[in-house]
Parts: C-alpha cells; sequence; structure tokens
C-alpha cells in the first residue's frame, strides 16, 4: 500500500519551524522560548505552527529525533549484525549527540532527550538481535533490546559525567569484551 507523498511546501515549513527553534534554542533556555518567538523567528504565523505542531513539546520531541536519528542514521545498521564494530559506532553517535546538545537548551528536558535516545536505541538493537537470529518477532529479544538500550544510554551519561576523560571509542571499548559474550548468550539460548 503506497503512502500518499507530503507537499514539499508542507515539509518546507515543517523543517522551517524545526530549524527557528534550533537557532532560538542555541540563545535561550527551552523555559523561555515561545510559540511567538518561534513564529516569528520562521516568519510564520501562531496558527502555521500549530498545523505542524500540538504545542512546544511536540516540536521539541519532534527536533530531538530528527537530530538523533541523523545522529544515528539508522540506515548504517540495517544490514550489520550486533557486534562491537556496530556498538562503538552507535555508543559514538549517542555521545556526539549529547555533546552537540550541550551548547543548546539541554536543561529542562533531560528526561525528554533521554527517553527519545533509548527509544530509538531500543529499535535499533531489536532490529539487530531480529536479523541476528533470524526471528519474526521475540518478547526476549525485545527485553533484551531494552536493557541494551538503556546500558547504552547509561554508558553515554557515565562517559559525559567523568569529564570525557578518554573518548567515547576508548570508553565502550572496555566494556565490550564483557558485554559481547552476553549477548552470544542470548543469542545460543535462542
Amino acid at each position: 500500500m503506497n503512502q500518499p507523498k507530503t507537499d514539499p511546501r508542507i515539509q518546507r515549513t515543517r523543517k522551517l519551524i524545526m530549524d527557528s527553534f534550533m537557532e532560538l534554542s542555541s540563545k535561550k533556555e527551552f523555559k523561555d522560548i515561545t510559540i511567538k518567538d518561534i513564529a516569528a523567528e520562521a516568519m510564520i504565523n501562531r496558527a502555521t505552527f500549530y498545523y505542524h505542531f500540538e504545542d512546544i513539546y511536540d516540536l521539541l520531541e519532534k527536533v530531538l529525533s530528527e537530530v538523533l536519528l541523523v545522529n544515528l542514521d539508522c540506515s548504517n545498521y540495517q544490514n550489520n549484525e550486533l557486534n562491537e564494530e556496530v556498538i562503538v559506532s552507535i555508543f559514538v553517535a549517542i555521545t556526539n549527540f549529547q555533546k552537540s546538545l550541550s551548547n543548546r537548551c539541554h536543561r529542562g528536558y533531560e528526561e525528554t532527550i533521554a527517553r527519545n535516545i533509548r527509544e530509538q536505541l531500543e529499535i535499533i538493537f531489536y532490529k539487530l538481535l531480529l536479523k541476528q537470529h533470524n526471528s519474526e518477532e521475540d518478547e526476549g529479544l525485545k527485553i533484551t533490546a531494552v536493557i541494551l538500550s538503556w546500558g547504552i544510554y547509561g554508558a553515554s551519561v557515565e562517559w559525559k559525567r567523568n569529564s570525557k576523560k578518554i573518548t567515547p571509542e576508548e570508553f565502550i571499548t572496555l566494556a565490550i569484551p564483557h558485554l559481547i559474550p552476553e549477548i552470544d548468550f542470548v543469542a545460543s539460548n535462542e
């Protein structure tokens, strides 16, 4: 079943609103940004904003998801199996995403950021695990994907908290010898 194509004008306006929000977020804290500010920056009216987004929190979530997806470049993982190279690549993408937010209005929406990261990672890990196990749907693999997503996110927070004394690659590589056997254990028990 073919999905209808979105009008390019709608896509451009949506991108303009998102870009305006990103621009404002580099100058102001999230709590200080209003829809009026966004509309003025994007040179649109408030009704146009509400045509594309429910409210400023909806916009925030969409912007975070899009920026995260660009950082993760999910297409890179579609043909891969869950291995050391993929885990390192995902971890680096997550830490890069978090670094890119550090100059923006990060305070005040940490939980939204965390939830977006974990949800996107869960999808990626679940797809990788399904492919690795030649499986359609599997509750055990869903749980494994949740554990991996929370673990990778938590590790990225820990890396950030430790003043980035080592590179993200070095940091995650220290854990991989202990992580990969656990992933392989799940695979062998399927």
